[in-house]
């Protein structure tokens, strides 16, 4: 699960609840406290706000000057902008929503940073999901979580089944497994994030060039449809038609099941694969610390070498044009990334490092991902690159239930054409 940094443990126990934050929040008001600037610092990944919130304690004692405040709200990010207080510096989930700030140029240049130049290429190649600002580095990439097939590992030794390489491997394992009466994979349709970040992105991330897909869409724009020469409609047809012949391998009652109801079902050895992050496998081991799992790529093809992981750059630093004190934001984004501070959120949090001297993960829950992520064999997946504007998770969950894909698909093009004629 990963370790608190030493001064972290050595110094404190964690402070948790509200009295804590709410203890961070007014601390610029107590004695000695006086003459620090306040800088606010907005953080999304609610998971890991303790932890953040002592790495900010632990900045202000060796900062004095400068004093942190901790903006965990679930406001949302369009509001700050339009009212011109945008927050100071920002650990945010690299998506569509913040890329919005990022194409207009309202987020600062980051490229002067020391950890700007010790990103690995291929984490750089990411960021290309999104429209950019010319001639910026506007995000600083700082965590990356891979996302596969999680597995059972006692089932597949007691069933005598490999992890598959090949999407024919992967159908065979699953047969096996059915054929015993096992479950080959828990689905959680209820929850329709589930679905895209899972099913769907896997499906597609196994068989389609996703950063290429979005750059052409993005230059077609508005004339994108099922018959121009780029869209969803060409692209997407192929990997999710396979993915639907993959329904039936799932649990009869998967239509109402939610996230919580796979964990737990998982954890306790009631299907042999589920798909999902590493987000779950945190789940999973407070449900049965015992469970002995790992993750592999979903195999959409016959060739091995086409296997590559999901990732989320799931947390990246940005710096407001609009800060107000971009001075202090950028010693704390300093301080954060680094190597010993970074490094030990990303054992602690299940994440991969995005540095080039980044050590390798050592969780045997992940570590088989490692590889692919060494050589650059990711991608995000495609529920990442669609503004949220359009209810993609809902249209994946539809197709699931039964929608017709021809449809959905047309829709899809329809809403993204839509979108790019009113920018």
């Amino acid at each position: 699960m990963g370790v608190k940094p030493p001064s972290t443990l050595s110094r404190r126990t964690l402070l948790t609840g509200a009295a804590g934050l709410a203890g961070l929040t007014l601390a610029g008001c107590g004695t000695g406290a006086q003459q620090a600037t306040e800088i606010r610092f907005y953080q999304t990944k609610r998971e890991v706000i303790t932890y953040i919130r002592d790495l900010l304690e632990d900045f202000h004692t060796e900062y004095p000057a400068i004093q942190p405040i901790h903006d965990t709200s679930e406001g949302t990010l369009n509001g700050q902008f339009v009212r011109s207080s945008p927050p100071d510096l920002s650990l945010h989930l690299y998506n569509y929503e913040m890329a919005r700030f990022q194409e207009r140029g309202e987020l600062s240049d980051l490229s002067d940073l020391p950890a700007a130049h010790n990103v690995t290429e291929s984490v750089l190649e990411q960021i290309k999901l999104f429209p950019t600002y010319p001639g910026r580095m506007s995000v600083l990439p700082y965590s990356m979580m891979s996302a596969a097939v999680i597995y059972n590992r006692e089932i597949f030794a007691e069933h005598g089944v490999d992890v598959p390489t090949t999407h024919s491997e992967f159908i065979a394992a699953c047969e096996t497994f059915a054929a015993a009466g096992i479950t080959p994979i828990y689905g959680t349709w209820a929850d329709p994030w589930t679905l895209a970040q899972g099913l769907v992105d896997y499906s597609v991330g196994g068989m389609v060039d996703v950063i290429s897909l979005f750059q052409q869409l993005r230059e077609a724009g508005a004339d994108v449809g099922p018959d121009s020469p780029v869209s969803f409609s060409r692209t997407l047809r192929e990997p999710l038609e396979k993915m639907l012949t993959l329904l039936p391998y799932h649990q009869a009652d998967a239509k109402g099941r939610n996230y919580g109801d796979g964990n737990n079902a998982f954890a306790n050895g009631q299907a042999a694969m589920y798909l999902q992050g590493p987000w779950a496998l945190v789940e999973i081991h407070k449900i049965n610390p015992d469970a002995q799992v790992g993750t592999f790529p979903l195999p959409m093809t016959e060739d091995p070498a086409d296997n590559k992981v999901r990732i989320n750059l799931d947390l990246a630093l940005w710096i407001p044009e609009g800060a107000q004190h971009p001075s202090e934001a950028r010693e704390l984004a300093n301080y954060l990334t680094r190597p010993e501070i970074q490094d030990a959120y990303n054992e602690h949090a299940l994440g991969f490092g995005v540095r080039k001297d980044a050590p390798a993960v050592t969780d045997p829950r992940i570590l088989d991902m490692q590889p692919f992520v060494d050589r650059g064999a990711v991608y995000q997946g495609v529920s990442q690159g669609i503004p949220t504007t359009i209810p993609f998770y809902n249209y994946c969950q539809d197709l699931v239930f039964g929608a017709d894909l021809e449809r959905m698909l047309a829709t899809l093009d329809a809403d993204w054409a839509r979108l790019a004629q009113r920018a």
